[in-house]
């Protein structure tokens, strides 16, 4: 019977960790929609790095590797302050997610106004590594 009993509450706590999990990737991709906006701030930018471990990387093979933390920030500032941010991402629309232990995979599309249409782009596939409740990793897979 105790063996029944701890099953349960396990299985209660995975399912609390798994949701508090998807909650930081939510409010991570929310938080990227609002800087992608042409009115965003700094303001924005840094509330996302609040969602990061110190030694956060970002791994994305096909747009030059692996950056830190800081090689991210400053990329998002000089985005900005070039006006790379003008509002044309109107949504990030999750298609799908697997939340496992520390790490979540999403299968995503940026929905964007080309040509005066709003259109859904390709699904991209990301993987978001925890560590001590805040993002250490994302690692693009498009």
């Amino acid at each position: 019977m105790l063996s029944a009993i701890n099953q349960v509450v396990s299985q209660h706590a995975t399912k609390a960790h798994k949701d508090s999990l998807e909650t930081i990737v939510q409010k991570y991709y929310d938080l990227n929609l609002k800087i992608f906006q042409a009115n965003s701030t700094i303001d924005d930018i840094d509330k996302t790095f609040e969602l990061f471990t110190e030694d956060f990387t970002y791994v994305h093979p096909k747009y030059g590797g692996t950056y830190t933390r800081e090689d991210l920030y400053n990329g998002y500032v000089r985005n900005q302050r070039n006006g790379g941010y003008d509002g044309k991402v109107t949504d990030i629309k999750i298609l799908n997610k697997i939340t496992g232990l520390n790490a979540v995979v999403t299968q995503k599309c940026f929905v964007e106004i080309i040509d005066g249409e709003i259109k859904e782009g390709e699904p991209e596939m990301t993987l978001f590594e925890f560590r001590d409740g805040k993002i250490s990793r994302i690692f693009e897979y498009w």
